[in-house]
């Protein structure tokens, strides 16, 4: 860095430290504490931000893992459970990253709160999953929801509902951040408040956030002085992470001096998760990579299949004391994503942000484990909630599972058009949802509405290639029948059936 370089980076971080100030001082005496130990993380983030100058990745210097550090989870099960399996579950906290809105499914409110299953919601299954491993193995594995400051109110009076439950819940928040100007890189907001022209002025600062907010809210070492040695971290709406009793079971077998501090669940690739981070070997860690840091001229390599084999799923088991002990040495070091936006008004600003399995490379014997497809079940769209409402997954205890009248594992490709974007219109196109288990591929655009009892199928299962496409243009409406049975076909305009 140049001296003019230098001196201009100081006066960048003297700027953002007095607004930070002035902004502090419109604070409600209540919240001030809270408020300084966000700026606080903000300031060392935006530190570290001004630093980074060019790729934080030298591609020449990326490798593949080595074979044993991701270990197939064939081989983590092969080693069975013990007897007192309740031990290690009694050391065990379930952590679910609860900051994101439904906004993107066209609701209002936290995502956690959407019916996807028998009008049970993401919190509901998360409730019952853990309720029902309490039970059967008499254990206390606790929950704690990271929220953020959009979804913390409402969280917390669903709450109430859970209280005769045999899970104990706990919530903190994740920092409150502020958006930055791109141009004179000060914050937007005028003062503390959210309403009015401060509305777009704050954001929760990615779920890398985990470790600074967890140690700031006391849970952290609450947990730890409980006996608790490990979180199992996942994002709420995946349905297919729940605790895996293998996994943990080889957590708490390894010896003291060789305990595995973190382990990231990954799996096989497809060509819908091109964009996914992957683990690569970097200077002699473990590490994760993600788009946003790849050199442009190295994009395609990285969404390659076969050069890049699995992704991070984001079910992570981390070391409780290993947090501590490296955010009380501030020894983590997450790559820094800079997320520009353009808000309402045209104005364009950026978010600093973290991911929470970027501190891989801090932890000590870190690994990853390769995990089935099903254990990555994620509902952002109003195609994967057609998936997990189907007859294709069974429910029991509120864990998702393939029905095994599915003669095929792999989950049927779903594209559903914009008429079905939100979730109070999907939910007006179907009068039930339709029988999917022999179906492979299904695209459906335009005004199309199913009635009662319909089927999609493929035609030859040996083939496993049973497309069904319905398309109804600008102006055209389809009613598929009640009854209807749709085996490889093409539905068009005036509901003309081609054979495909």
């Amino acid at each position: 860095m140049t001296e003019f370089q230098e001196k201009l980076r100081a006066q960048h971080e003297l700027s953002l430290v007095n607004e930070l100030e002035t902004l502090l001082s419109t604070a409600k005496p209540a919240e001030v504490e809270i408020f300084k130990k966000d700026f606080e993380g903000f300031r060392r983030l935006f530190h570290r931000f001004l630093q980074v100058k060019g790729p934080a990745i030298d591609w020449a210097k990326i490798n593949r893992p080595p074979e044993e550090s991701i270990q197939p989870y064939d081989r983590i099960k092969a080693k069975g459970l013990p007897d007192n399996i309740t031990t290690s579950l009694n050391k065990l906290v379930v952590v679910k990253l609860n900051g994101g809105l439904g906004t993107s499914m066209g609701c209002k409110g936290p995502k956690s709160l959407i019916s996807v299953r028998n009008e049970n919601t993401f919190l509901d299954l998360t409730v019952q999953q853990i309720e029902h491993l309490n039970k059967n193995f008499n254990a206390d594995v606790p929950l704690v929801l990271m929220n953020s400051f959009n979804t913390d109110d409402e969280t917390k009076k669903i709450l109430q509902k859970y209280a005769h439950h045999r899970v104990k819940i706990h919530t903190f928040n994740q920092s409150r951040y502020p958006r930055i100007n791109k141009e004179s890189l000060l914050p937007i907001a005028k003062d503390m408040g959210m309403d009015g022209e401060n509305s777009e002025a704050w954001y929760p600062p990615g779920h890398g956030d985990i470790y600074t907010s967890f140690h700031n809210s006391g849970l952290l070492d609450k947990l730890i002085a409980e006996g608790k040695e490990y979180i199992f971290v996942s994002n709420i709406d995946n349905l297919g992470a729940t605790v895996d009793l293998f996994i943990l079971n080889h957590l708490m077998s390894q010896p003291a001096d060789k305990r595995c501090e973190f382990i990231m669940e990954v799996t096989d690739k497809t060509r819908a998760d091109v964009k996914g981070g992957t683990l690569i070997q970097y200077e002699d860690h473990l590490r994760l990579l993600e788009i946003a840091q790849v050199p442009k001229a190295h994009v395609d390599e990285f969404k390659s299949v076969t050069k890049f084999k699995i992704f991070n799923t984001n079910n992570l088991w981390i070391s409780l004391p290993a947090i501590k002990r490296l955010h009380d040495r501030n020894a983590m070091d997450l790559e820094i994503i800079v997320n520009p936006k353009t808000l309402d008004g045209g104005l364009n600003v950026i978010q600093l942000e973290t991911a929470v399995g970027a501190a891989i490379k801090s932890f000590n014997n870190a690994m990853g484990i390769n995990v089935p497809r099903s254990r990555f079940l994620p509902v952002k769209t109003s195609s994967d909630l057609l998936l997990v409402m189907s007859n294709l997954y069974s429910l029991e205890a509120g864990s998702l599972t393939m029905s095994k009248k599915r003669e095929f594992p792999s989950t049927p490709h779903v594209k559903l058009g914009s008429s079905f974007t939100k979730v109070q219109e999907y939910l007006s196109r179907f009068e039930n949802i339709p029988d999917m288990l022999e179906l492979d591929h299904l695209t459906v655009s335009g005004d199309v509405t199913f009635g009662k009892n319909v089927s999609l199928k493929v035609l030859n299962l040996v083939q496993n290639k049973g497309t069904v496409i319905i398309i109804a243009n600008h102006g055209d409406r389809i009613d598929i029948p009640a009854g209807a049975l749709l085996e490889n076909k093409i539905v068009s305009g005036n509901l003309r059936i081609l054979d495909h």
